[in-house]
């Protein structure tokens, strides 16, 4: 047990104080009590005698007040709770193609809305991470449990090039190692990521608290290829849940003199989320994106940590000292 504040344990010497104090004191009862005596009246002091309970009272209040003084010096404890932790990665499409408008306002614009939505909810134990991808993938914002940072990232988003969901997935995982691992760099990377070395994949349907949200049309027109990056997630034991925003029927888009019509991969997002026992969602509308993120819930985990307990010393203190309280206006009809 560690003290916040450890300079008011200083106040415990004042109790063997009041233990000196009412010794003293009862030795002067019995002197007068004695002296009473003598003048036949003895027998009436001593009839009111409690014996050792009269102690009771006086030795429950300074109980009390040592518990107290604990209390005032803030104690701390490791204390194994329960919590919502994880690691939330939100991996954004930027590719042109999510500047159609089969949803409204536009695919990007959607899926900002929600995101934004998603990130209000969630409890201050789980970071949050966003990536934005194209034709590479760079980190916008690392995990973080800061809201304001990330809410601010995902306004800055705009639709770009090309699109490589392999890029978008091992930028994501790059990131959830980072935090992992403590290293939060201060900056923005559009380099493309280095690959990591080859790790021990994860027993089947072992899963850390960290999860991937891939939001993209599920268009790739890049390399490298995204099932194999699904593959790497799936051997971190990181699951990712794709998102598919778009239309089977899909849009005209304009870009740059060409015109194109951007459909809904759903085939591919499928196969991702399977590689990595993710789930596969098609978000037709604004009001299925909620739902989506709504439940995608990170792990409950037991945790240990350092936890103020003054509040339970103040409250056993307050109880005894009630309970001294108590005898002594029963027994003598007074406070100790």
């Amino acid at each position: 047990m560690s003290f916040i504040w450890p300079a008011m344990l200083l106040l415990l010497l004042f109790v063997p104080l009041f233990v000196v104090l009412y010794i003293l004191m009862q030795r002067r009862q019995r002197r007068i009590a004695a002296a009473y005596s003598s003048f036949g009246l003895g027998q009436q002091a001593t009839g009111r005698r409690l014996g050792r309970r009269r102690h009771v009272p006086i030795t429950l209040f300074l109980i009390g007040l040592t518990i107290l003084i604990v209390a005032l010096a803030r104690p701390q404890t490791v204390v194994s709770l329960p919590r919502i932790e994880g690691t939330v990665m939100l991996a954004f499409d930027v590719s042109g193609s999510m500047a159609a408008d089969d949803l409204k306002p536009t695919r990007m614009e959607a899926a900002k809305a929600a995101a934004r939505d998603f990130i209000e909810h969630q409890p201050p134990s789980v970071k949050i991470g966003v990536i934005s991808f194209s034709d590479s993938g760079f980190a916008v914002q690392v995990p973080t449990d800061d809201q304001a940072a990330v809410l601010a990232a995902i306004n800055r988003l705009t639709p770009q090039r090309g699109t490589s969901l392999a890029y978008g997935i091992l930028t994501s995982l790059n990131a959830i190692a980072a935090a992992a691992a403590g290293d939060n760099p201060h900056f923005y990377s559009n380099v493309t990521p280095t690959p990591a070395p080859t790790p021990t994949p994860a027993p089947k349907g072992t899963y850390t608290p960290s999860v991937i949200v891939l939001l993209t049309d599920g268009e790739n027109n890049e390399s490298p290829d995204p099932l194999a990056a699904a593959q790497t997630a799936a051997d971190r034991g990181v699951r990712i849940y794709t998102i598919g925003i778009g239309s089977a029927a899909g849009s005209i888009l304009h870009i740059e003199g060409f015109t194109i019509r951007s459909r809904l991969n759903a085939d591919l997002l499928q196969q991702i989320a399977q590689v990595t026992d993710g789930v596969y969602y098609n978000a037709d509308n604004e009001q299925d994106l909620k739902t989506i993120y709504d439940n995608l819930n990170p792990q409950l985990v037991i945790k240990p940590e350092k936890t103020e307990v003054t509040s339970l010393f103040a409250g056993v203190s307050i109880l005894v000292l009630l309970i001294g309280g108590a005898f002594s206006l029963l027994w003598f009809s007074r406070l100790p």
